[in-house]
């Protein structure tokens, strides 16, 4: 039976970390919601073990963790419902408990920090969130690390920044690949200048591969960040060269981002984490290189080219 489940397993950063299973020749459990979901991105592999669960159904949840050493934790909820990041951690912490599971992984991000005090970050910075998002990220955080304080269970958190990647359709990034693949016009988040930092999806997985080993230790949080850092208008200025067309943007400030969210929920939800954009943290991953030795990131010159290429596979 797999010893490792990834909940959440059907996004971007559940397929780089079953990739990483699948290279190691590793069994695994990928946990949704949606059967033909996880048939559809997982199905073909004889390593995965498909299963289903509902969270509000704490037997379901008790049955998707028993058996397992480690849960990767990836739910994602709905951008204007983060609300349920501190409620689905609490079921499923429930569900481990009950289940036996004695380590869990949290995949996280930068909202519980707030506004950065000072860059880059290290993980002792005070974790002070002035938004909403970055509060209930820091609850979820909360109640993993505080049920690791209390030995029910081996918890860590792996913080991530911004991610792109190939076919990766939820990054910031990624209209830009596609515009620059088609000669359209990249819709872009304001300021332009400003340096930030994206995470390689493909670096992810080999990076929880080796943190889930049981020796690893616990009741930590550890950070990756990307290659270092980049603007968004060298990211447009690279990925449109590699086509050959001549770069095209809209741009969307925090103004018009809250003009565009009388119209469109998701935009909404974006403005109060604008200030990323003018104010962005950038991940000092010291700790876990000194854990993990050597950790492979794509350069962006490689990882843009990728994303191109795979825009242009797409059309």
């Amino acid at each position: 039976m797999a010893k490792i489940a990834l909940f959440g397993a059907a996004g971007a950063i559940g397929h780089s970390i079953a990739s990483a299973f699948q290279s190691n020749h590793q069994e695994y459990r990928v946990v949704g919601r949606s059967l033909r979901a996880l048939q559809q991105a997982f199905g073909s592999d004889p390593l995965a073990e498909i299963v289903t669960w509902d969270p509000d159904d704490q037997s379901s949840v008790r049955e998707a963790a028993r058996g397992v050493e480690t849960i990767v934790y990836l739910v994602g909820v709905a951008y204007d419902h983060f609300e349920l990041h501190p409620q689905l951690m609490r079921k499923t912490l429930y569900g481990a408990f009950t289940a036996g599971v004695p380590n869990m992984l949290l995949i996280g991000t930068v909202y519980p920090y707030g506004t950065p005090q000072t860059n880059p970050v290290r993980e002792n910075h005070p974790r002070n969130p002035h938004t909403f998002k970055g509060q209930m990220r820091k609850q979820q955080e909360d109640l993993l690390l505080e049920a690791d304080a209390g030995g029910r269970i081996r918890g860590s958190v792996l913080r991530l920044p911004d991610f792109y990647g190939p076919g990766v359709d939820k990054s910031f990034l990624h209209s830009i690949f596609v515009a620059a693949a088609s000669g359209g016009r990249a819709q872009v988040i304001g300021p332009l200048d400003t340096p930030h930092e994206y995470v390689f999806v493909p670096d992810v997985g080999p990076v929880v591969a080796r943190l889930v080993d049981p020796s690893t230790p616990h009741g930590h949080v550890w950070h990756l960040g990307g290659a270092g850092t980049i603007t968004t208008r060298e990211v447009v200025n690279r990925a449109f060269a590699l086509t050959g067309h001549k770069p095209k943007m809209i741009v969307a400030g925090k103004t018009t981002l809250r003009l565009m969210g009388l119209f469109n929920p998701l935009m909404r939800e974006m403005v109060e984490m604008n200030y990323l954009q003018t104010n962005p943290v950038v991940l000092d991953d010291t700790a876990l290189r000194g854990l993990l030795g050597e950790i492979r990131k794509t350069s962006y010159e490689d990882g843009i080219r990728q994303c191109v290429e795979a825009a242009r596979t797409a059309r």
